[in-house]
C-alpha cells in the first residue's frame, strides 16, 4: 500500500479534449469573408512547451486573438465568452471557500495567442481548483490531429501524410478537487476549434466525480445540465449524457472516471450562432450545477477511512487522464505547457494493492455506478 504524491503548479490549458464526428453541413469558417480576405497568408510557427512569454497584469491584453480577425468573428467572440466565464466561475468558487483566492498567471506565445490561468490552492473547502483560458495558433502533423480525435474522423482531409496542419484552439477548462471525500470533483471544458482549411467546431461538456453517492445530488447536477440542453435540443441530453459515460470510461479497470454529466464535440451540424449560444449556456450553468452541492457537504464529518477512499478514487481519475484522455494527447503533441496539460490531476492520489471495497458499503454502492451508468 503506497500514496503517490503529485505535486503539480496549475498553468493554463493547451489540452483542449478534441473529439468526435457528428454531421457536418458546412467547411467554411464563421469568420465573415472580408475579414478572411484582409488576413494575411503567413505561416504558423509550431507552438513549444518553452515558448510562453509571462505577462504582468498590466500588460494584460484587452484579447489574444489576433488584432486581423476582426472584433465580429467566432474566434474573437468565443474567447471574450470564455473570458467572462472564467471570472464568473472563480469568483463563486472563491466565495464559497471563504479563505484562499485565485491568483493569476498570463502569458503569450510569439506566433499569437496566449492564456490566463487562475489557481486556488490550499482553501478551507478546495485543496485545488484551477481555471484556464488558452488561445492557441500553431500547426500539427495531420497524424497528430488524427490521434487527437475519435477514429475514423479525417480532420485532415487533403492533407499529405506528414504535411501539418494550420490550426486555431481557444477553450476554457476547469478542475475543483475539493478536500471533503463527501464534496465531490467537477471538471468542464469548452472550446473552439479552426484549421486553415476551412473546418471549424465545438466542443465540450461538464462532469462530476463524486467519491460517495448522493442522489439528490447527482439529481440536481445532471437536472441542470438537462435543462440547459434542452432549450437547445431535446436530443442533445440524452446523446451527450451517454458519451460522457462512454469517453469517461477506463477501460482497463471497467469502470468510469465518475458519474458523468455531458460531453460532445466536432459539434457543426448546425449555424455556428446556434452552438455558440448553446456553449455559452453550458459555461453559465457550471456555478448552479455545482456551488450547491459542494456548499451543502464541504463540512460534513468523515472518517480516515473515507479520506483514504477519496485518494483511491482521485487515483483512477489519473489513470484516465493520463492513459485515455485526448485532451492530454493532442497537448503533448501540439508542443503544450507541461504544467498545464497535467493541470486536472489532483495533489494527492493513492493506489492499493488488488483493494475491493467491503460488500454492502457505502463504498461499494457507488462502485457499482461506476461500472453501470444510471439515468439521474
Amino acid at each position: 500500500m503506497f500514496i503517490v504524491l503529485l505535486t503539480l503548479s496549475f498553468g493554463l490549458v493547451n489540452s483542449l479534449n478534441p473529439g468526435t464526428s457528428s454531421r457536418k453541413t458546412s467547411n467554411v469558417s464563421p469568420r465573415s469573408a472580408t475579414v478572411a480576405e484582409k488576413q494575411a497568408p503567413t505561416k504558423a510557427k509550431e507552438p513549444r512547451w518553452d515558448d510562453h512569454t509571462p505577462l504582468t497584469p498590466e500588460d494584460l491584453p484587452e484579447s489574444m486573438v489576433r488584432g486581423v480577425e476582426g472584433d465580429e468573428s467566432m474566434r474573437r467572440r468565443m474567447e471574450a465568452m470564455l473570458r467572462a466565464g472564467q471570472l464568473q466561475i472563480t469568483d463563486a468558487i472563491a466565495e464559497l471557500d471563504g479563505e484562499a483566492t485565485f491568483s493569476q498567471d498570463a502569458w503569450t506565445r510569439e506566433n499569437g495567442g496566449g492564456g490566463i490561468s487562475m489557481v486556488l490552492k490550499e482553501g478551507r473547502v478546495f485543496e485545488k481548483a484551477g481555471c484556464s483560458l488558452s488561445v492557441v495558433y500553431g500547426e500539427m502533423p495531420a497524424e497528430a490531429l488524427q490521434a487527437a480525435t475519435e477514429r475514423g474522423v479525417d480532420r485532415a482531409a487533403g492533407m499529405k501524410p506528414g504535411e501539418k496542419v494550420p490550426f486555431f484552439a481557444c477553450g476554457l477548462s476547469s478542475v475543483m478537487h475539493p478536500k471533503n471525500p463527501m464534496a465531490p470533483t467537477m471538471h468542464f471544458n469548452y472550446r473552439y476549434f479552426e484549421t486553415d482549411g476551412g473546418v471549424w467546431w465545438f466542443g465540450g461538456g461538464t462532469d462530476i466525480t463524486p467519491s460517495y453517492l448522493f442522489e439528490d445530488d447527482m439529481k440536481h447536477f445532471h437536472g441542470a445540465y438537462k435543462n440547459t440542453c434542452d432549450k437547445h435540443d431535446p436530443e442533445f441530453y440524452p446523446k451527450f449524457k451517454k458519451w460522457a459515460d462512454n469517453y469517461f470510461l477506463i477501460k482497463h479497470r471497467g469502470e468510469t472516471r465518475g458519474l458523468g454529466g455531458i460531453f460532445f464535440d466536432d459539434l457543426n451540424d448546425r449555424d455556428p450562432e446556434l452552438i455558440f449560444n448553446f456553449a455559452k449556456d453550458c459555461v453559465d450553468t457550471v456555478v448552479p450545477a455545482y456551488v450547491p452541492i459542494v456548499a451543502k457537504r464541504c463540512d460534513s464529518e468523515f472518517t480516515q477511512e473515507q479520506k483514504q477512499w477519496q485518494q483511491l478514487r482521485r487515483g483512477r481519475y489519473v489513470e484516465f487522464n493520463l492513459v485515455y484522455d485526448r485532451g492530454t494527447v493532442f497537448g503533448l503533441k501540439t508542443g503544450g505547457r507541461i504544467e498545464s496539460i497535467l493541470m486536472s490531476l489532483p495533489e494527492t492520489a493513492r493506489w492499493e494493492y488488488c483493494h475491493e471495497p467491503k460488500p454492502d458499503s457505502p463504498e461499494a454502492e457507488i462502485l457499482d455506478c461506476f461500472k453501470n451508468p444510471r439515468e439521474w
